[in-house]
C-alpha cells in the first residue's frame, strides 16, 4: 500500500502537494459552512480567501520587484492559504478588526520572506511571523479555527501525505509525543484531568495541522534528523498551552518562531548565487552542470541543495528543486548531475537544459543525512541506479582527494553502458583506496560483446557473490524510486536490519 502511495506521491513535488492539500481544506470547510456543520459559510470564507490572496500576490510581486530576486508562486499562495485556514473570516463587509488582520498578516507574511533574513535566509516561518507580530502590535489574534472535530479527518489524512512526502515523521513524533506528555504534565500539575486535556489538546485544536504544514516547513527545518527530532521537542514542549513567561502565554505562532531560532542557529547559514560555469554531457541525456559561487556552501558528500531557477509560466512542479550535490568539498565550485527526459521534463528541467554559461540561480536549504559514518572502520555498500549515482561521486572524490581508505563496495547499475557516469572517478577510487566497483546492465539486448561486468538486475544472490560479508556493512541506495524501493525489499529478505539500510532521500523528488 505504501508504495502505491509513494508512487502516487513521486508525481508531485513536495510543494505543491501541501497547495493542493490547503486547497482541499479550504474547499471542505466551504461546504460544511454552507450545511452548517461550520460557523464561517462559503461567503465569508470566500471573502477572507480573496483579500489574502490578492494582498499576499501584489506584496510579494513588488517586493520581488524590489530585491531582484525570483518570486516563488508556489509559496505566496501557501502561505496565503494557511492564513486563510487561521485567521476568522470575517462575519459581514462591516467586519473592519477582521479584514484588518487579514491584510496586514498578509502584507507582514510575504515581507518577511525578504525582510526578516540573514545573508538571505529566513529565520522566522512567514505566516508565524505575521500572526505574532499582528497580536503584538494590533492586538488581533490567529484562532486557528481549522483545528476543529469536523476537520479533523481530513487534515490527519492529507497531513499523513504531507509528512510522507517529506519523511518527516521524526519531526511530527518528536513534537505530538513532547506536546503530549507537557500538556499532561502542567494539566496534572494544576490539578485537571491531565489525560482529557492533552487529548483534546492535540486531537481538537490545530495541533495535527500545525504539525504536518507548519512545522515540516523546509525552509526553516534543521538539516537533519537529529536536530530535526531537537527542534520537534523544543517547539512541542512550548506548544503547551498552559505555558507562560509572565502575563504572556504560549500561542502556536511563538512556539514555532522559538524553535526556528533553534533551527536557524544549527543550520547552514545563507543563500548562494551560482553562476554556471560549463554544462558538460557525461550520459545520455544527462548533463554535468558545473557552477562557481563568492561563497561556497560548507558540505559534507552526500548532501543536497535546493535550486531555485526563475522562468515564466512553470508547470505544476513549480520553479524549485533538490539536488544531490555531485561535487567534492575538496574541488573548486559546485557540481550537480541531472537525467533530462525529453519528452517528459518539467519546466524548470527545460529552463535549466537551455542555461548557458555565466547564467544564474539561487542555491539555498542545504541539508541531508546520506553522508559517510563518522567512523572510518565501518564497511560500505554503495548501491547506485542511473543518476544516483551522484552522492556516490562526492563521497569518492572526496575520499580519494584526502587518501581516506575505507572498505566500500560499489553497485552500479544501468541500463545501457553508454549510461555508465564519473567512470573517470570511480576509476580513480579503485586505484587509489581500493573500492570494489561491480557495474551491471539490465537490457541483455544491448549488452556489448566484451562486457565483463555484471549482467541484470541488483540481486540478492548478485550481492552475496560480491559481498560475503555483507551482513557487516551499511549499505547506502540511490537511484530511482522504483529501483530504491525493490533494492530496500531485497535487502530486507536476506536478513539486513533496517538500521544498516540508508537509501537516499530530498524532499520534492519529482
Amino acid at each position: 500500500m505504501k508504495y502505491s502511495v509513494d508512487r502516487i506521491l513521486n508525481q508531485v513535488t513536495m510543494y505543491r502537494l501541501v497547495l493542493y492539500f490547503l486547497i482541499f481544506l479550504i474547499v471542505i470547510a466551504g461546504l460544511f459552512g454552507a450545511i452548517g456543520w461550520m460557523p464561517y459559510g462559503p461567503v465569508a470564507l470566500g471573502t477572507s480567501l480573496l483579500v489574502v490572496l490578492l494582498t499576499c500576490w501584489a506584496v510579494d510581486t513588488l517586493f520581488a520587484k524590489v530585491f531582484h530576486a525570483p518570486a516563488n508562486v508556489e509559496s505566496t499562495y501557501i502561505s496565503a492559504l494557511i492564513l486563510v485556514l487561521i485567521i476568522t473570516p470575517p462575519a459581514s463587509l462591516t467586519d473592519v478588526p477582521a479584514f484588518v488582520l487579514l491584510f496586514w498578516a498578509s502584507v507582514w507574511a510575504m515581507a518577511a520572506k525578504f525582510i526578516v533574513t540573514i545573508d538571505k535566509k529566513h529565520i522566522f516561518n512567514p505566516v508565524a511571523f505575521a500572526v505574532a507580530l499582528t497580536a503584538i502590535t494590533l492586538g488581533l489574534s490567529a484562532t486557528w479555527w481549522v483545528g476543529t472535530a469536523v476537520m479533523l479527518p481530513f487534515v490527519l489524512a492529507g497531513g499523513l501525505l504531507v509528512v510522507r512526502k517529506v519523511q518527516r515523521f521524526n519531526l511530527v513524533t518528536a513534537f505530538l509525543a513532547t506536546a503530549f506528555i507537557a500538556i499532561l504534565a502542567f494539566s496534572l500539575l494544576n490539578g485537571n484531568d491531565g489525560m482529557v486535556m492533552a487529548y483534546r489538546a492535540l486531537l481538537y485544536t490545530s495541533a495535527l495541522f500545525f504539525a504536518t504544514v507548519m512545522l515540516t516547513e523546509p525552509l526553516t527545518t534543521p538539516p537533519t534528523r537529529s536536530l530535526q527530532v531537537m527542534y520537534g521537542i523544543i517547539v512541542g514542549l512550548l506548544f503547551a498551552p498552559q505555558l507562560h513567561i509572565g502575563p504572556i502565554y504560549f500561542t502556536p505562532e511563538l512556539a514555532l518562531l522559538c524553535g526556528n531560532v533553534f533551527s536557524y542557529a544549527a543550520s547552514p547559514k545563507g543563500r548562494q548565487i551560482l553562476k554556471l560555469e560549463q554544462k558538460v554531457l557525461i550520459a545520455p541525456d544527462t548533463y554535468d552542470f558545473i557552477f562557481q559561487t563568492d561563497k561556497k556552501p560548507a558540505f559534507q558528500p552526500g548532501q543536497y541543495l535546493e535550486l531555485t531557477l526563475g522562468h515564466p509560466n512553470p508547470d505544476s512542479r513549480g520553479n524549485r528543486r533538490y539536488f544531490t550535490i555531485a561535487s567534492s568539498p575538496t574541488e573548486s565550485g559546485v557540481r550537480f548531475g541531472i537525467k533530462f527526459h525529453p519528452d517528459s521534463s518539467s519546466s524548470f528541467k527545460k529552463w535549466m537544459q537551455c542555461m548557458s554559461p555565466q547564467d544564474e540561480l539561487v542555491a539555498s536549504q542545504l541539508a541531508g543525512d546520506f553522508v559517510l559514518p563518522s567512523d572510518p572502520q565501518k564497511k560500505l555498500v554503495f548501491i547506485a541506479g542511473g543518476i544516483g549515482i551522484t552522492p556516490f561521486r562526492s563521497m569518492l572524490k572526496y575520499l580519494s582527494d584526502r587518501n581516506e581508505k575505507r572498505s566500500v563496495v560499489l553497485f552500479y547499475s544501468n541500463y545501457h553502458v553508454s549510461e555508465i557516469a564519473y567512470a573517470d572517478v570511480l576509476n580513480e577510487a579503485r586505484q587509489k583506496l581500493g573500492v570494489k566497483t561491480v557495474y551491471t546492465l539490465t537490457d541483455p539486448a544491448t549488452v556489448p560483446a566484451d562486457w565483463t561486468g555484471r549482467k541484470g538486475f541488483i540481486t540478492s544472490e548478485m550481492i552475496e557473490s560480491e559481498v560475503p560479508d555483507y551482513r557487516d556493512r551499511t549499505f547506502y541506495v540511490s537511484g530511482p524510486h522504483a529501483m530504491v524501493v525493490s533494492v530496500e525489499k531485497t535487502l530486507a529478505s536476506m536478513g539486513v536490519p533496517s538500521h544498516q539500510i540508508k537509501p537516499d532521500f530530498f524532499p520534492g523528488f519529482a
